[in-house]
């Protein structure tokens, strides 16, 4: 018997809707890396995108444990000398809400061209409204847990 593997041309793409409002952060942002790979269907085949759609609404709703609005940082660099700037959650919360998420979901990808790509499927949305009604999104069947 010879090993399944995926071909680009004939893979079928979902789409599924996230509410983020009271997720845990790391724990939802694991479930939509997962999907976004394909891990959750029979074909997945590591070198090849095999991933579905993920929009996620309320973003700006997260849940995080701990202290981690006023100690988890947010660093970015100017390219200057002395250029690091560095924000907490909470902050970056309140100004960019959507990349709290996308930073936390990238981070579990791969490095490479495909990770990229399979981030380019997620669509994420401070508010709860999104423009992705003709695209019919299912929700996302999350597994139980804190989230």
């Amino acid at each position: 018997m010879k090993t399944y593997t995926a071909k680009p041309g004939e893979i079928e793409r979902l789409w599924y809707v996230v509410d983020a409002e009271g997720k845990t952060l790391g724990r939802l942002a694991t479930q939509i890396a997962d999907t976004l790979r394909g891990k959750r269907k029979p074909q997945y085949t590591p070198h090849v995108d095999t991933g579905d759609f993920v929009v996620v609404v309320n973003a700006e709703k997260i849940h995080v444990t701990g202290k981690k609005m006023d100690e988890k940082m947010y660093y970015r660099h100017s390219g200057y000398p002395g250029g690091l700037r560095k924000r907490p959650l909470r902050a970056e919360l309140e100004r960019r809400p959507t990349e709290v998420l996308r930073k936390a979901v990238r981070g579990m990808l791969p490095r490479t061209r495909l990770g990229r790509a399979q981030l380019t499927k997620l669509k994420i949305y401070a508010g709860p409204e999104h423009p992705h009604d003709a695209q019919a999104p299912k929700p996302l069947p999350l597994e139980s847990g804190n989230g």
